[in-house]
């Protein structure tokens, strides 16, 4: 099996340097930088990345978001830092939510009425629909 290219500067010239946590360990000539093999395991669907990009930069917490999608908090936490993702300050507001099927939506839009409020967000998640507004905290 050919040796993986350096993750660093893309560099062939690879020699093999141990074994770490059951997975080789390479090192590269050119940059002395050491690396792993990827580790083949569950990839999360892009789908579900942005969704979760998307409701964090609706205002929804990286918890709500962890129940909403099934996606842990922590690799929500680490794609807003990897895409260098900074959510707009909230002050007085609070985004609440709602899933709702596909029936449920079109209810909703047949309502008179429906179009005036303002600060509402409806997205797909999967076979579902999420509606997001935004309300002021009450004293």
């Amino acid at each position: 099996m050919p040796h993986p290219a350096c993750p660093k500067c893309d560099n062939l010239k690879i020699i093999k340097s141990g074994i770490v946590n059951s997975r080789q360990r390479y090192h590269c000539k050119k940059c002395h930088y050491y690396f792993s093999v990827n580790k083949l395991g569950k990839q999360i669907d892009d789908y579900y990345v942005i969704k979760a990009l998307q409701l964090y930069l609706e205002g929804v917490s990286y918890r709500e978001i962890e129940r909403i999608l099934g996606i842990s908090h922590v690799s929500v936490m680490n794609w807003v830092k990897k895409y260098h993702i900074k959510a707009p300050e909230r002050y007085d507001y609070r985004p609440t939510y709602k899933i709702i099927n596909h029936e449920e939506l079109q209810l909703l839009i047949a309502e008179s009425g429906f179009l005036k409020d303002s600060g509402m967000v409806i997205t797909e998640l999967g076979d579902k629909f999420m509606m997001i507004k935004w309300e002021r905290f009450r004293d």
